[in-house]
């Protein structure tokens, strides 16, 4: 198991305001000791590969490995343009996070978002549609792509069309492919969503191939039942707040039970920073115990 950092607390400053580089959150995050850093795509000022090679040599000279590049296609758009486009920038992506990352890097894929006039039915054949496409590219690039159980994207409109747990495992169980194709697993967005993460791990446990580690508490008199009922359809649960990785809703000591026992070696990522860089640390600290106590014992 390997330790990165994916920098949530900055990605409007960086990708959207662009009062932050993606250089400059590489130096800043030096302090926090992970093995490697996670990208955005809209990290990203230009695709030009002179410009993917400096991010790449930034990355190095820091002593990072870039293990997932997180990127949110959206292939249940109701234009097939903009679902052809979807699956060309994806195919880019592809192509960035070998760049960056190398054979065996992850690249990131989401369903889409979950528009109103978009059956679910005709939602799951076109995502599993256009994971069909890149499957190929990924195969070339030696890359595996990674499918999240998502929220939504902070720059999307509607929220993941698979955000419910029987949507999400509709869509990974229709894609057989094991080598290229995997789960990237967030516990959190399960609780967000209403749903237990544990029960989610149990059953894609065994095509888990990236893992995000935050964390999320519940504000003092607030109750599990007022969250499941508010089903993370609309919006985050108001009194569902970020924390140290660690010390929220999440039972960390299962997850990373269940993880050791199916024999995980992957990457694991804290999504984490809201309320600073000194949690960030405390998140990443908290995942070298975890390290120690469940991997570097088997």
């Amino acid at each position: 198991m390997k330790i990165s950092a994916f920098p949530k607390c900055y990605l409007e400053q960086i990708s959207f305001e662009r009062s932050m580089t993606v250089f400059e959150w590489i130096e800043m995050s030096k302090v926090l000791g992970a093995e490697g850093l996670e990208m955005y795509e809209g990290f990203f000022t230009s695709l030009d590969d002179r410009y993917i090679d400096s991010v790449g040599d930034a990355l190095r000279s820091c002593g990072y490995d870039m293990p997932m590049l997180c990127c949110s296609p959206d292939f249940t758009n109701p234009d097939p343009d903009e679902r052809k486009k979807a699956i060309e920038k994806e195919a880019a992506m592809i192509q960035v996070t070998r760049r960056l990352g190398g054979p065996r890097a992850a690249c990131r894929v989401l369903s889409g978002q979950r528009y109103p006039q978009v059956a679910r039915e005709q939602g799951v054949a076109w995502v599993v549609e256009a994971i069909q496409q890149l499957l190929p590219v990924a195969r070339e690039q030696d890359v595996v792509l990674a499918m999240e159980n998502h929220y939504k994207d902070g720059f999307w409109k509607y929220p993941e069309f698979a955000q419910k747990q029987d949507v999400f495992l509709e869509i990974i169980n229709a894609v057989p492919d094991r080598e290229y194709f995997g789960v990237q697993y967030d516990p959190s967005n399960a609780i967000v969503a209403g749903e237990d993460p544990i029960g989610l791990l149990q059953r894609v446990v065994d095509r888990v191939v990236t893992m995000h580690a935050s964390d999320r508490y519940l504000e003092p008199g607030a109750t599990l039942d007022e969250l499941r009922s508010s089903d993370g359809t609309i919006g985050y649960f108001s009194k569902l707040k970020h924390g140290v990785t660690g010390k929220g809703l999440n039972d960390y000591d299962r997850i990373f039970g269940i993880l050791a026992q199916a024999g995980y070696r992957g990457w694991v990522s804290i999504e984490d920073g809201m309320n600073g860089m000194e949690e960030m640390k405390e998140s990443i600290d908290f995942l070298k115990r975890m390290r120690e106590k469940y991997f570097l014992t088997q």
